[in-house]
């Protein structure tokens, strides 16, 4: 679907297409998506496109948001909620589940059910689970409005790390050594899952680095020098997900690529390097959102370094049956071998996140990359493709 397609009534002018960015979300890494949306925003090209700023609340209710991006910012090293960008405190935007009827509707208790007009496409900025999941893209499959970004098996394999290191195992990419603690486990014999990571450390040394399995923006991880920093790594990651994955420090440099769907397929950016950050052990999410740690970009590798870890990106895009956009993330090794850690569906996207500097640094602008997005959804249709 192009720009040029969408439907007109009879006599009525050619309007521009609606964009419906969605925000916030139940996840965790709700404000970093609050603060994605308003970097995007502020590049939507608004006289080409028309826009609808919609927040999902903390507590998953769809609120007509400000169109404000000024109010989307870290401020005073905290993230902006879905909840002060609210118009009402209790109306809801309804998404239509029925493939005919695109328009969104808004109601509030007691009032009158107003429509909002029809959306062309979404753009959803979420991240982490009830959002990046694929959780989302089921919903716009179903009422058949075409979206920015993975589909729904793409989304769920780049949401949960256990899955997304089996699918690049079955491709031929190299990932680092691994365990996964399964809820059931945990609920059946603490003792026996504890002994797991233990024995799993025995076999790769220490640190360990424990995580939500089903989780991003680094949030809830802990790296883990010895046997005492265990437990409470361990609840830590399960106040997150359930599900827990644990990993062997790898030695090497951490190295991104960035996957941009153009009208010929996939391309990679330039690569960037993250420096290990010097107020923090390693880089989690106050080094990567509230201390702005920055990366190098382009990365400092040679010709050959900066073709292999391109080529891997795309890869594990196609792997993983990715559309839109990925960044990949890799280790590169002391033995100069790229092992990739993980890939992220819906990237950071704020002003400082390292998948809009790439593109950036490969010729591609913020707002031109906002734009190919878009118009990369609208050529796609819903439903099996």
């Amino acid at each position: 679907m192009s720009t040029e397609n969408l439907p007109q009534s009879p006599g009525q002018p050619a309007r521009k297409p609606r964009v419906a960015v969605v925000f916030g979300g139940r996840s965790s890494e709700h404000g970093i998506s609050v603060v994605t949306a308003g970097a995007v925003l502020k590049a939507i090209d608004r006289t080409k496109y028309e826009v609808l700023p919609i927040g999902i609340t903390r507590d998953g209710r769809w609120a007509l948001t400000a169109d404000a991006p000024e109010r989307m910012a870290i401020t005073e090293r905290r993230t902006p909620s879905v909840e002060e960008l609210a118009e009402s405190a209790e109306g809801g935007v309804i998404l239509p589940v029925d493939p005919a009827n695109r328009e969104v509707v808004y109601s509030e208790p007691g009032s009158v059910p107003k429509a909002l007009g029809e959306v062309d496409v979404v753009f959803p900025v979420l991240h982490g689970p009830y959002g990046e999941d694929g959780t989302l893209q089921g919903l716009l499959e179903l009422s058949g409005v075409p979206y920015v970004g993975s589909g729904v098996l793409a989304s769920a394999v780049g949401q949960d790390k256990e899955y997304m290191k089996r699918v690049f195992t079955s491709f031929g990419l190299k990932v680092g050594p691994y365990v996964v603690i399964r809820p059931r486990e945990w609920q059946q014999d603490e003792s026996a899952a504890r002994k797991k990571i233990v024995d799993f450390a025995g076999e790769h040394g220490w640190p360990l680095f424990v995580k939500p399995a089903r989780a991003g923006s680094s949030i809830g991880i802990t790296k883990v020098d010895d046997l005492a920093g265990l437990d409470d790594a361990i609840a830590e990651a399960q106040s997150h997900d359930p599900k827990i994955l644990v990993e062997a420090a790898l030695r090497g440099r951490e190295i991104e690529c960035g996957v941009l769907e153009f009208e010929d397929g996939p391309r990679a950016s330039v690569p960037a390097e993250i420096p290990p950050p010097d107020a923090h052990a390693y880089y989690d999410f106050e080094a990567k959102y509230i201390d702005s740690t920055p990366g190098i970009v382009p990365a400092p590798l040679t010709d050959e370094e900066t073709a292999e870890v391109r080529r891997l990106a795309v890869d594990a895009y196609e792997a993983a049956s990715c559309e839109g956009l990925v960044r990949a993330d890799f280790f590169l090794t002391e033995d100069g071998e790229f092992v990739i850690n993980e890939i992220n569906t819906m990237p950071g996207f704020t002003p400082i996140s390292m998948y809009p500097q790439m593109w950036q640094a490969s010729g591609v602008g913020y707002p031109e990359l906002v734009e190919r997005l878009i118009q990369a959804a609208l050529r796609r249709s819903t439903g099996l493709r």
